[in-house]
């Protein structure tokens, strides 16, 4: 039964890592070609109500020539974001440049980045679960 519990929360945190990639898919912006326009577009996407009360740091760890890091601190319906580390995750997303992209253009699915080893999540389940509604 615990073993049956930790594969459903990781499984939901892979359903919330690939719905946020894909909303941008969905919407009628163009597609994304770089890390940067997938994290530009998610400014776009924000909703202050859901992110009242909420205060988590999300980091980015992309590999390839495009890659680098970045962040989003929630704090209480706002956020900053940036380039380079925060100090203390709450949740750490690691993939390549290209398997970003291609989860925010609905190319790859994050489920199965995660399950083929392209996608690694580290941190809070719950956090990583609500960055899909701060970010739609």
């Amino acid at each position: 039964m615990k073993m049956y519990r930790c594969v459903c929360l990781a499984g939901m945190t892979i359903l919330m890592a690939s719905s946020l990639a894909v909303a941008n898919a969905a919407s009628n912006e163009p597609e994304a070609s770089t890390p940067q326009q997938v994290f530009d577009s998610m400014r776009n996407s924000f909703k202050p109500d859901k992110a009242k009360g909420v205060h988590a740091r999300y980091q980015w760890e992309l590999s390839g020539p495009h890659g680098g890091e970045w962040w989003i601190d929630v704090n209480d319906g706002t956020y900053k974001m940036g380039k380079g580390k925060i100090d203390n995750p709450s949740v750490t997303f690691i993939t390549s440049d290209n398997d970003w992209v291609a989860m925010s253009n609905g190319k790859l699915k994050g489920t199965w980045a995660y399950m083929t080893g392209r996608l690694k999540v580290r941190g809070s389940q719950a956090v990583a679960r609500k960055l899909d509604e701060i970010f739609p």
